[in-house]
């Protein structure tokens, strides 16, 4: 979905999975200085919106959820992740519910396999589930925006941020009062920085909750069942996960950021030794210079010199081995 905002001054098209929204409407590190100053909003128009309605429409959420979401109060943010019977993730789901129905944002285009697969477990549970990306969409509001939530908008509030759920007949004439844009890029160097992974990016076919720092915050310890359940249990409690998130301090002197996907490896054994691992988000930071995320084996050592591609790389725990 192509937001109408791509047309205001200086805006640069997204790629890959931000395409519909601008990268940057002319100054990436600008647009970041406003962000992390709390001004300024985010065009996020292209991910998808999924609701819940219905008298269970909570009870039931609790039971397909890594999230104890059974007694969410009115108003309260969550996140959540959908799991295969492996414990592979599978879906990120952003949440709020305004006391009558439960709001979601997830990955652009993943809405409607998420909507397939809730409408296969609804039974007959008093729930009904839609699809409202186009209807409405998200922005986002950095922390600290004086920018008041309009009315007709859902506001979920996190540290980070406030998300909004806005009707999509509005975007424009929110964004001519609530300036100055600011791009999926800066958004994006912020999120690396904050190390939050991103599904689709920080995650592959493979990745489980334990790999991405995800439990606690995304993952409930203390709920009962949901599919994937025993994979998170028995990891948590007799074991570790294969690969952990790592923050990395990439070299400033490269013109070029190693891409998603790129390999890494140790400097000492240099860009033909044993990969072990890969980048998964890299970005150009206002304050940090060149950073990235990165998934690597778990026993890789913590204080370990590596190369991203051919990039030198300093790296920061951030899910300890």
């Amino acid at each position: 979905m192509k937001s109408p905002l791509l047309s205001l001054p200086g805006a640069v098209p997204g790629e890959g999975p931000d395409e519909g929204v601008a990268a940057h409407y002319g100054d990436l590190f600008r647009e970041q200085r406003a962000l992390a100053d709390g001004t300024g909003f985010v065009d996020l128009s292209h991910r998808g919106v999924v609701t819940v309605t219905g008298a269970d429409r909570l009870s039931w959420l609790h039971l397909l959820l890594t999230q104890h979401v059974s007694d969410l109060p009115a108003g309260e943010a969550t996140e959540a992740l959908i799991l295969s019977a492996h414990g592979h993730i599978e879906h990120a789901l952003y949440l709020v519910d305004d006391g009558e129905t439960t709001w979601a944002h997830v990955e652009p285009g993943s809405q409607g396999d998420l909507i397939a697969y809730l409408e296969s477990m609804k039974f007959f549970y008093r729930a009904d589930i839609a699809d409202r990306t186009e209807e409405y969409a998200v922005v986002h509001l950095p922390a600290g925006s004086i920018t008041k939530t309009p009315e007709g908008a859902v506001a979920r509030e996190t540290a980070h941020g406030r998300d909004l759920f806005l009707p999509r007949a509005a975007l424009e004439s929110f964004a001519a009062v609530s300036g100055p844009p600011i791009g999926a890029l800066a958004y994006e160097a912020l999120r690396v920085e904050a190390h939050r992974p991103r599904i689709g990016m920080e995650t592959d076919h493979r990745t489980i909750p334990h790999e991405l720092g995800w439990i606690g915050t995304a993952v409930h310890l203390q709920k009962g069942c949901y599919r994937g359940q025993e994979t998170v249990a028995r990891v948590h409690n007799l074991g570790k996960p294969p690969r952990r998130l790592v923050f990395l301090h990439l070299d400033g002197s490269e013109v070029k950021l190693p891409g998603h996907g790129a390999p890494i490896r140790l400097a000492a054994d240099g860009a033909e030794g044993r990969q072990l691992g890969f980048v998964t988000s890299s970005a150009r930071h206002h304050e940090l210079g060149p950073i990235a995320l990165a998934l690597v084996k778990r026993n890789v050592p913590v204080d370990a010199e590596l190369i991203a591609d051919t990039t030198a790389a300093a790296q920061e725990t951030v899910v300890e081995p």
